[in-house]
């Protein structure tokens, strides 16, 4: 049995994830989390995951991306 766990309560989300929680493509999603300063990504070996909270201040603060 799976348990499903809604977006909006996950700590890490997959750039999937990301994409549809926030509207922000998964492209432009990749690459702002490609920068070695990005606040917001979580490497777990070579899979990336994103930091919920730190990514939602980030688009809060952003003018554009």
């Amino acid at each position: 049995m799976r348990c499903e766990i809604p977006v909006w309560e996950k700590a890490n989300l997959t750039l999937e994830e990301a994409a549809a929680y926030s509207g922000v493509g998964i492209n432009k999603l990749r690459e702002l989390s490609d920068s070695d300063d990005c606040k917001f990504v979580l490497w777990v070996g070579s899979k990336r995951l994103l930091k919920r909270r730190p990514l939602e201040q980030y688009l809060e603060q952003a003018y554009s991306i």
